[in-house]
């Protein structure tokens, strides 16, 4: 039995409720990938709270828990700011809140980049508070001795190229990338090394279609899409894009659902309700017993 956290809606705390053992494991994400075919795509959806990973649990393969939570969460402009305390507080969170899933915690900026030796600091310290069963990280073939020497140590990587957002101020913004020759086969020549250090899954942000094909063709990881390809292993988004609840979106994302327009209607709703006294109602109070 593994245990997880169902919200108890009359007192809204979170309560720990066994649930049968069914998570998801990195070798079966690993063995959904045979001679460079997925035939069962993977599903991957960002969450950053333990209600989120309730909703999402059952019907994802992976959550990551995303270093995006900086923007979508903190209302910060990138995801640079965002601490090491951040992201083991909401993995830890999004752990409890599911059963299922593979959950995945990225690593932020400035947690990894210096040494493998500071990257494993960083990634035990985030596995041992959350429970998450792997880490994230960014970066190509510069990032690759680092994978290694995580994965030598028993802390699964996935691996993230093409457009690496805590490389924004270098990229000089969000643009997608693989448009130049160069560009193209760097980004395939990264993914290949980073499959070559032992990362079990690589994330492929933004980059032309055809470079996404080739990277992924590249590999014996799966790969995981986002503005990439259909033709990728699998696909990821964040799930708050995903739902409509902010008003501009990147081009790849498809909204499903626009979840800021239900909020906002119900928030006019309920205010005009308080100022003009029809709420509370009697089914809304306590009446004293007679």
């Amino acid at each position: 039995m593994s245990t997880t956290y169902k919200l108890d809606t009359s007192t809204s705390r979170a309560n720990p409720t066994p649930q049968p053992m069914k998570r998801l494991t990195v070798p079966a994400i690993q063995r959904r990938k045979v001679e460079g075919v997925c035939a069962q795509p993977i599903v991957m959806l960002t969450a950053y709270t333990a209600r989120t990973a309730q909703l999402l649990d059952a019907h994802c393969d992976m959550l990551l828990v995303g270093d995006s939570l900086g923007q979508v969460i903190y209302g910060l402009p990138s995801t640079v700011p965002v601490t090491l305390d951040m992201m083991c507080a909401h993995g830890a969170a999004v752990v409890r809140g599911s059963y299922h899933s593979v959950v995945v915690v990225d690593m932020p900026f400035g947690s990894y980049e210096a040494s493998p030796e500071q990257a494993f600091a960083s990634a035990s310290r985030i596995m041992k508070e959350t429970g998450a069963a792997a880490v994230k990280l960014e970066g190509g073939e510069a990032m690759a001795p680092t994978i290694a020497f995580l994965s030598a140590r028993g802390i699964p990587v996935v691996g993230h190229v093409g457009l690496t957002p805590q490389a924004v101020n270098a990229l000089g913004g969000y643009a997608a990338r693989g448009r130049s020759d160069a560009e193209a086969d760097k980004i395939v020549n990264d993914a290949k090394a980073l499959d070559e250090a032992g990362a079990f899954a690589i994330v492929i942000e933004g980059v032309v279609e055809p470079i996404a094909i080739a990277a992924t063709k590249a590999v014996t990881a799966p790969t995981i899409g986002i503005g990439a390809s259909a033709q990728c292993d699998g696909q990821v988004l964040v799930t708050e894009d995903m739902l409509g609840m902010f008003e501009r979106t990147a081009r790849f994302v498809k909204r499903y659902e626009t979840l800021a327009d239900t909020i906002e209607k119900a928030a006019q709703q309920y205010a005009a309700d308080v100022r003009d006294r029809s709420f509370p109602e009697a089914a809304q109070t306590y009446q004293p017993k007679s």
